[in-house]
């Protein structure tokens, strides 16, 4: 009887467990198996259950028992830029709780059939007919990212995929389940550290608004198939789930087990596709499709996020150039097309240099912060600071104009000679005036250092 109960009560707690899920799954790229779970207040219960079968973090950090792990491996990475939230943000927080309330009720209703019987839901509808509006304009180059975030309450990634994927029509032409695709898209955000000052979901929307973006360009519009066109947005709202916030050479040094699992190759983005995989088999998304055309799709999706590798730049750069100097590149050739949608999506997770100035500045702002507070914590550990991530020696301009000369101008100026329109010449004459600007600014901050002002990131941060 004793033991019954016990096993009632650990039923009880596995279920709530589960019905508080925040988390992603990493299967082992031989045989799929979900090796890691991560969730919320789940630590040590799981610990005690599941000590030898399951990788669990919580919010106290790695399981310290891990070998080879060093001791520092206790930071939680998933409140690792955290700000503690002043008493005058608890109303405003109220308020966003309150519209996210009514936007869930409202759609629920919606869901059932059900008519309005509370005159609140037209402050919601009210809130969300300006989001509307701006996606009306989902492929201006100058789209507003942060500001539709704030529209949408932080839900910019949910709105946006879903508002493209009816633009396009996949949602009717696969038959996807609403109510699945609903789900997938609320976790997909979930999964992102928005604690992260950059690698959180409106990194991720805004890649995806640049994805569409290219995906509208001519040579694109005509060649690419419904299937290319899915495979697009869901790469680009999913290419960096579960970022730590910290970048592959911080997990290979600190000896994570991300690193060990995958073999010190494209650790993150092995990661963010098994991520990926986790959540479309969790809702189910594809569970309509024949077996094989849904695993095609997985591997496609891995293919398109592994490409994102920043490691691997000169090796994609190369074989781009290859392309055009050749002349060889046949759209009508799906292997062809599936090369330029990597291009496509490189070149929209790195367009913040190519956005016009406000826009463009801001996540010049976010990325560094990151990196900064990774150096942070390697000085802290006594650990070698990451290029770029030390504070003391590098300042924003430094780090974007360096990022802007080698890595994102070799980049666009190949993806202009592929599709040379309008858009690419916008990127380029946008690139060109925001590397001015932060050269402009060079001598501005150094002055400023030197008189013993405080960085223009008091809170710097990490990018991966």
């Amino acid at each position: 009887m004793g033991i019954a109960l016990i096993w009632s009560v650990i039923a009880f707690l596995i279920r709530w467990i589960f019905s508080k899920r925040r988390g992603a799954i990493s299967y082992d790229s031989s045989d799929q198996t979900a090796l890691y779970i991560r969730m919320l207040g789940a630590c040590v219960i799981f610990k005690q259950l599941f000590s030898r079968d399951v990788r669990v973090r919580s919010q106290v950090g790695f399981e310290p028992e891990r070998r080879g792990s060093h001791p520092y491996l206790g930071v939680d990475f998933r409140t690792l830029h955290s700000r503690a939230e002043s008493a005058g943000s608890i109303p405003a927080r109220r308020i966003r709780r309150l519209f996210s309330f009514q936007r869930h009720l409202l759609s629920s209703r919606l869901l059932r059939g059900v008519p309005h019987q509370n005159p609140l839901h037209i402050l919601d509808e009210d809130y969300c007919g300006q989001a509307r509006c701006m996606l009306e304009k989902v492929g201006s180059w100058n789209f507003d990212i942060f500001f539709f975030d704030r529209l949408t309450n932080g839900n910019s990634l949910i709105y946006l995929t879903l508002y493209l994927l009816n633009h396009y029509g996949l949602i009717e032409l696969f038959q996807l389940d609403m109510v699945k695709v609903r789900r997938f898209l609320v976790l997909v955000q979930e999964d992102y550290h928005n604690h992260n000052p950059y690698h959180n979901s409106v990194h991720a929307a805004d890649v995806t608004q640049a994805m569409h973006c290219y995906l509208k360009e001519p040579k694109l519009a005509k060649s690419l198939t419904s299937c290319d066109i899915l495979l697009g947005l869901l790469a680009a709202a999913t290419h960096d789930l579960d970022h730590p916030g910290v970048n592959q050479p911080f997990l290979i040094k600190t000896n994570h087990y991300l690193a060990s699992l995958y073999r010190n190759t494209s650790v993150l983005e092995n990661h963010h596709w098994r991520s990926a995989v986790g959540l479309l088999r969790e809702t189910e998304l594809f569970s309509h499709l024949p077996a094989e055309d849904s695993v095609n799709m997985e591997r496609q999706l891995g293919s398109l996020i592994l490409a994102t590798d920043i490691s691997r730049q000169n090796e994609y750069l190369a074989r781009f150039r290859t392309h055009l100097d050749q002349e060889e590149l046949c759209l009508g050739n799906a292997s062809h097309r599936h090369f330029i949608l990597q291009m496509a999506l490189k070149c929209a997770d790195i367009c913040n240099p190519c956005r016009p100035w406000e826009l463009s500045k801001q996540w010049s702002e976010k990325v560094t912060e990151e990196f900064f507070h990774q150096g942070d914590i390697e000085k802290k550990h006594k650990l070698e600071v990451s290029p770029l991530c030390d504070s003391s020696t590098n300042s924003i301009a430094d780090v974007q104009i360096g990022f802007m000369t080698y890595v994102v101008e070799p980049l666009f100026a190949e993806w202009a000679r592929f599709s040379d329109t309008r858009l690419s010449q916008t990127m380029l004459g946008h690139l060109c005036l925001n590397k001015a600007s932060w050269k402009a600014l060079q001598p501005e901050e150094a002055e400023f250092e030197q008189d013993g002002g405080s960085r223009a990131l008091p809170q710097g941060s990490v990018e991966s």
